[in-house]
């Protein structure tokens, strides 16, 4: 009987994945446990193996797009038929449209919707490369074919009409960078998002870690003690430990601290599984091995799973306005340490200061709450032996 090979759902949020490739061909007989495709997800890639051995027949070619569950293809028994695949439902009829008006001479000839557009391979090549809409240019080739004098006068008039210059690379918005921008731009959508900022007296903190790592053998960053005090802070005010789903808020008890790492493609978010039950010399070692991992594309669909708070830490800045992962109700952004004067005791000292971010989503969380969470954050931090213990 066909087993159908259907897309995974590979974290908390995912909606749909990329087949990025197919390691076998269609028609191949493979065995069970081998790779047979991998999957693009918008935070890692994933190298599918298949379920039981089989014939290949592939349904979605590669580079499409699939919804989690969607069918990708089957493993057919020898000699065995494809499934039929359920025909599309037929459109509405709709009332005859006037007839169009007379296409101006040079206009290109009608074609179906979806069609391939008459061009020379020099034309589609330079269309690419100028982000140029075959379907908007006029041909003058033979047999109403598009040239490349045909895109660049395109592509000049589109310059004209913006006021821009000529692009020198332009890049469609694909893979893990388009997967990226859809996450932010529904988490947007979705949340009421507002920013507190705060700033931090970490030159104990800095000692502390320093004199940590010497001792213990692990380097101990200030993201690593950032982390275990948030994880602390959220124990006093769990309402920041949430989930929004379904019009539902859903409470935790279990910490589980999503680490931002930045890759070339983007940001990607593992996931410190309990937390608050881990030291900070423990937190140092995860999520060193889990930024290891997602550097190396070796980040397993778990990593990246069941994250309740996130931490995104950009020291190359004095603060920004992290955006909530989809569903959380808080994210803290870590700027850069930087030597201050600043007034103690009535003395003007020098002291090392950081200014963090918390954004949170409003309709779950008020400024009350939050204000409550940055004290707690901001008492742990300047008085580091407790996070140390």
């Amino acid at each position: 009987m066909a087993q159908p090979i259907v897309m995974p759902k590979l974290g908390d949020f995912m909606i749909e994945g990329i087949v990025a490739k197919w390691a076998r061909s269609d028609g191949e007989a493979v065995k069970q446990g081998e790779v047979i495709t991998e999957i693009e997800s918008e935070k890692l890639n994933y190298d599918l193996e298949a379920a039981s051995n089989g014939i290949l027949h592939i349904v979605a070619s590669a580079g499409s797009t699939v919804p989690v569950d969607g069918i990708m293809g089957y493993l057919l028994a020898d000699g065995e038929a494809p499934p039929e695949m359920a025909a599309p439902t037929p459109a509405a009829a709709v009332p005859a449209a006037a007839p169009p008006a007379p296409r101006p001479a040079n206009a290109p000839a009608p074609r179906a919707a979806g069609a391939p557009v008459p061009s020379t391979p020099g034309a589609r090549r330079l269309a690419a490369k100028l982000g140029v809409d075959l379907s908007e240019v006029t041909p003058s080739g033979p047999r109403g074919r598009v040239t490349e004098a045909d895109v660049r006068t395109r592509a000049e008039e589109q310059g004209a009409a913006s006021g821009l210059p000529q692009p020198s690379r332009t890049e469609p918005l694909a893979g893990i960078r388009k997967s990226i921008a859809d996450h932010m731009r529904g988490s947007l959508a979705r949340t009421a998002q507002l920013s507190f900022f705060l700033e931090l007296d970490v030159t104990d903190a800095q000692s502390a870690r320093k004199e940590a790592s010497a001792d213990g053998g692990v380097t101990i960053a200030m993201a690593h003690v950032l982390t275990k005090a948030c994880a602390e802070s959220l124990k006093r005010n769990p309402d920041l430990n949430s989930l929004l789903s379904d019009g539902s808020v859903q409470y935790f008890d279990q910490v589980n601290i999503g680490v931002a790492v930045a890759l070339k493609e983007g940001l990607i978010v593992p996931v410190l599984k309990q937390a608050g039950a881990k030291s900070i010399s423990e937190i140092a070692l995860e999520t060193n091995e889990l930024a290891d991992k997602a550097r190396d594309g070796k980040l397993q669909p778990d990593d990246m799973a069941g994250g309740t708070f996130t931490i995104s830490v950009l020291g190359a800045v004095d603060g920004f306005t992290p955006i909530l992962n989809a569903g959380q109700s808080a994210i803290l952004g870590v700027g850069r340490s930087v030597d201050k004067p600043v007034v103690v005791n009535g003395d003007i000292v020098v002291r090392e200061m950081m200014t963090v971010s918390l954004t949170v989503d409003h309709q779950v969380i008020d400024g009350a709450v939050a204000a409550g969470f940055l004290r707690r954050l901001k008492q742990l931090v300047e008085r580091p032996a407790g996070l140390f213990k």
